[in-house]
């Protein structure tokens, strides 16, 4: 089930399930956030064209990533590979929808980097959660692209404008909620203008930590609420945007997440 977050005709936000062929996809409306209540439509539908689709969760608690967490990704930035999961969070006010324009910071230089990812949506408040119970607490999986300024990450140390500045998380397009998360691809292009470039092409079989061992390994440190999102970690291949360009980040299963980049005014 696909549950987008949406705005249609001037409208506050609302949620929907999102249903129909590619092309012709309609958004079933639903009362509430289907995180904190039971998913109960109102029976309008409202075509997917005419919605603006937002970032499907917002979340009230927090945003974590984890980095490193594909051997060829550590090694194409000459890193090693953790023993544990290397846990990082950023601040809910980073997330950003699809489509929204992310204005390329002055302060990020000429290294703000893409980095396609799946990231998990959790549903409940949870702690100490086994490895074999954490099917039950995750809500579903979104598309996350955890942009960076790599340079940044390196003199900063500590991560909190590299990674958590304003518009540096979209998430989108929606929350799938019935994906088996344990092999599927994750293929990320940067496009100029008519040239579409594969830079990303990897699965998440390939992760070092998977998504049970991850939760088990955060949940053990610290309580996880409802809406909190964590990133899962991006494959090889990252590299710079520039203004004028869009990326794509595409999660089997799920969709596509679209991100353009504008120069500051």
């Amino acid at each position: 089930m696909r549950i987008a977050r949406f705005t249609s005709g001037g409208s506050d936000p609302r949620f929907g399930v999102v249903e129909g062929a590619p092309g012709e996809e309609e958004i079933l409306v639903v009362t509430g956030d289907p995180l904190f209540t039971p998913l109960n439509p109102t029976g309008e539908r409202v075509p997917l064209v005419d919605a603006r689709l937002l970032a499907p969760v917002i979340p009230r608690s927090k945003v974590l990533g984890i980095g490193r967490n594909y051997a060829a990704h550590a090694a194409e930035l000459g890193n090693e590979v953790p023993d544990e999961p290397l846990v990082f969070t950023v601040p809910n006010t980073s997330v950003a929808g699809p489509g929204d324009p992310l204005v390329i910071p002055a302060w990020a230089g000429e290294e703000l980097h893409y980095e396609g990812e799946l990231a998990i949506v959790i549903r409940r408040i949870c702690k100490d959660v086994p490895e074999e119970r954490v099917e039950e607490v995750v809500y579903g999986y979104t598309i996350a692209n955890d942009i960076t300024a790599r340079a940044l990450q390196q003199s900063d140390k500590q991560w909190w404008r590299a990674k958590g500045a304003d518009g540096f998380t979209p998430l989108g397009p929606w929350i799938e909620t019935e994906l088996d998360p344990s092999d599927v691809r994750i293929e990320t292009r940067r496009v100029t203008g008519d040239d579409v470039e594969v830079v990303q092409d990897g699965r998440t079989s390939l992760m070092i930590h998977d998504v049970p061992s991850i939760v088990a390994h955060v949940s053990s440190a610290m309580t996880l609420l409802p809406g909190d999102v964590i990133m899962t970690g991006t494959p090889a291949g990252v590299g710079p945007v520039r203004p004028g360009q869009r990326v794509e980040v595409e999660v089997e299963g799920i969709g596509v997440l679209s991100t353009p980049f504008t120069a500051p005014e």
